[in-house]
């Protein structure tokens, strides 16, 4: 096996429980501003993590929708792998890797399907080519080709043309996730990073230094 040995001094930005803000969607936020600052590709783009109805691990990227003071949200196909992961199983986590910002956090939480009026929001959102290709797409199922695929799409921009609105389909919408933990990573030399806990214990969060 080929040896990958390349070391990256990661520098000696701090961050610790001293300088950590009490609500960690509050830090969070702040990051996340930080990183469309530094103009990282894609801020808000985070692996999402479920688990299988057999047990198994999944993960993919997805993109952060939606943030307020009490949670998180994306979008997905509701009949995806990961949407029937979290119709089974409501655990996930999420991470952003902010590597340019020698950063990361991982969320952990629960995920339940937003309200339709939620749902109707980030469909209304969404570019119309966007539209078409989420109700084009029967995401995570096979298909025998792109020229397949393809021919799917080019079915529904025949079907609404121009300005035709493009209805959101029953099985595309929203997750919510409520935040039960945060962690939160700094880089730093000789990889003595700082990683920074947050727990939700009895409504209140504690905040806890671990060790790298």
């Amino acid at each position: 096996m080929e040896s990958l040995s390349r070391h990256t001094d990661y520098g000696n930005v701090p961050f610790d429980e001293s300088i950590a803000l009490p609500d960690p969607l509050a830090q969070f936020a702040q990051w996340l501003k930080q990183a469309e600052d530094e103009d990282v590709f894609e801020p808000n783009a985070m692996v999402a993590s479920t688990i299988d109805p057999d047990g198994a691990v999944s993960s993919r990227t997805v993109l952060l929708k939606g943030l307020d003071d009490t949670g998180l949200e994306f979008v997905t196909n509701y009949t995806s792998r990961k949407g029937k992961a979290l119709l089974h199983n409501p655990s996930i986590s999420l991470l952003f890797p902010w590597y340019g910002l020698k950063r990361q956090v991982i969320v952990y939480g629960e995920a339940k399907p937003t309200v339709a009026e939620v749902s109707d929001l980030y469909w209304n959102r969404r570019p119309k080519g966007a539209q078409l290709a989420s109700a084009a797409s029967d995401q995570s199922a096979p298909i025998a080709s792109r020229e397949e695929l393809d021919k799917q799409l080019a079915a529904l921009e025949e079907k609404f043309p121009g300005d035709t609105v493009v209805p959101r389909p029953e099985h595309w919408g929203g997750f919510r996730v409520i935040p039960h933990a945060f962690e939160f990573w700094q880089g730093r030399s000789m990889r003595f990073h700082d990683r920074v806990r947050y727990e939700l214990v009895d409504s209140h969060w504690q905040i806890t230094r671990l060790q790298p």
